[in-house]
């Protein structure tokens, strides 16, 4: 599995609609098992981004097409980004010596 950090704002739509939020949030749990991810964390936060969530996905394709049916529904914008942990991080820099 490889982990993502999704950064997220929420579109003038879904500011509207903040008091769903949770609710949305359980619903992405569902989305996420339908493209074979799993939510890890999810925070609502302060600052520059409104949501910050981390997920496991088995490929880019899975959190791509995760991410294009989440915000399709026009509440949020997203940035993901792909992370790699220690033990993922020591092949890349051996590679690269």
């Amino acid at each position: 599995m490889a982990t993502y950090v999704i950064f997220m704002n929420w579109t003038d739509q879904g500011v509207r609609a903040d008091r769903e939020s949770v609710r949305r949030r359980d619903q992405a749990d569902a989305l996420a098992e339908k493209h074979g991810a799993s939510i890890v964390h999810i925070y609502w936060t302060m600052g520059q981004h409104d949501i910050v969530a981390v997920i496991e996905a088995p490929d880019d394709e899975s959190i791509t097409a995760m991410m294009l049916e989440l915000t399709a529904a026009g509440n949020i914008r997203t940035s993901p980004l792909r992370g790699f942990d220690h033990d993922e991080m020591q092949p890349i820099i051996d590679r690269a010596v």
